[in-house]
């Protein structure tokens, strides 16, 4: 009698999870087949990772372009790469000098990152000479809009990329110029643009009371100044390393960086993460030998192998699947505990910010991915009866408003969390 009424309830349990996937298959279907989504290009897979049950797929082995969804790989990298704190300089000590190079780490002297611990040590030697010639990339990533060079959005990259690779202005009782090696560059004027293509003459206007971030254009010789400046010392460049075995300074605990580049979606910590996990490959700073590095080993059972040229996403040259997203946000779940990895993610009422998310607890832990007529969202999604699912969401080319896109989302979502 015991061993049939556990039979019923099992059979029971297997009826009513089938008829909820059915459910929310169904009513998936309807709404991917509304208007809205009829002239445009839709991807949508998700998944429990746990019996690799899939829930909902269309489309999930086409390419998209990603936007910002690309950080998640460049996360996966960094983590796989990075131990628990960034590698800030490689250095070799000769007589009195401090011998030194790069390796691309973005928080020397950056605003948001409290990091001394690179300046203390650089002001330890008398004598620093500085080798600039390990970076092998170019200043933007392929497919990055020329013009706009002036937002805060897109600076360049560089292997000792100092304050952001951005100057600060901002106005208190007089002008206020971060790094001060560009206090003379700026002209109080109200101008079509925020900074010269071709030189650093930056313009601000003279009745702001805004704090604005304009990258610089960035070489060595600016380096150089910009380092003789904050040290108060000579700095010597050289073009080669000196012979001998490099020894690595270690700077800003890594998750620090990791979480601002996911919350923030912050390109230029994205980018310079992959050229900081290149540094562990090589002395050479390659952001395509790590990208090369990773689809060969960590990433080689990718179904589909992505189009991958930048950290940031800033490119449209990117090009991803959503089943390649589910599987690298399936490996992320298998290598780090899950209330760690969920940290790195922004919690759906962050991602919405609106009144009705915001007075309901989070279930979704994702990372957005937009720009012109693309909006994206992958991450895990927290069912109601405490199931974790793995979704990737790619819309790209639509002609409405993001809003309504997003609407249409939140309901398959919603759906997910209250049925599964």
């Amino acid at each position: 009698m015991v061993k049939t009424f556990y039979i019923f309830l099992l059979l029971s349990m297997i009826i009513s999870c089938t008829s909820s996937k059915k459910t929310i298959q169904k009513k998936t279907k309807t709404v991917l087949a509304q208007s809205l989504f009829e002239n445009q290009f839709t991807g949508f897979l998700v998944l429990n990772p746990y019996t690799q049950d899939t829930i909902y797929r269309k489309n999930h082995q086409k390419y998209f372009i990603p936007a910002s969804n690309t950080k998640i790989f460049t996360l996966y990298t960094a983590l796989e790469l990075l131990g628990d704190t960034i590698p800030g300089l490689k250095y070799i000590v000769k007589n009195d000098t401090l011998f030194i190079e790069g390796t691309g780490d973005p928080t020397f002297l950056h605003t948001y990152f409290d990091n001394r611990k690179t300046l203390d040590f650089l002001n330890g030697f008398e004598n620093v000479s500085f080798c600039a010639t390990n970076f092998n990339e170019s200043k933007f990533g392929p497919g990055w809009a020329w013009e706009d060079y002036t937002y805060y959005y897109q600076p360049e990259r560089g292997s000792l990329p100092m304050y952001g690779n951005v100057a600060t202005i901002f106005k208190n009782e007089s002008l206020t110029v971060r790094p001060t090696v560009f206090k003379e560059n700026v002209v109080e004027l109200r101008y079509t643009k925020a900074r010269e293509e071709n030189k650093n003459i930056f313009y601000y206007p003279p009745t702001s009371n805004d704090t604005i971030e304009i990258p610089f254009k960035t070489d060595t010789i600016l380096t150089k100044k910009m380092l003789k400046n904050v040290l108060g010392k000579k700095i010597n460049l050289i073009s080669s390393m000196p012979k001998g075995k490099k020894s690595t300074f270690y700077s800003t605990p890594t998750d620090t960086v990791l979480r601002r580049m996911m919350h923030e979606s912050d390109n230029f910590l994205a980018e310079q993460l992959l050229v900081l996990s290149s540094s562990t490959l090589s002395d050479t700073l390659s952001i395509s030998k790590v990208r090369d590095f990773m689809l060969q080993n960590a990433l080689s059972d990718l179904k589909q192998v992505p189009r991958w040229v930048d950290g940031s996403g800033l490119s449209r040259y990117n090009l991803f699947t959503p089943e390649s997203m589910v599987q690298v946000l399936g490996k992320l779940l298998e290598e780090t505990p899950r209330e760690e990895l969920f940290k790195y993610f922004n919690t759906y009422n962050q991602l919405v910010k609106s009144e009705q998310a915001n007075n309901s607890p989070s279930y979704i832990h994702a990372k957005s991915g937009g720009m012109g007529n693309t909006y994206n969202l992958s991450g895990y999604l927290v069912t109601k009866s405490g199931k974790t699912l793995v979704f990737s969401f790619m819309n790209n080319h639509y002609r409405q408003p993001t809003l309504e896109i997003k609407k249409h989302m939140q309901y398959i979502f919603e759906l997910l969390r209250d049925r599964y």
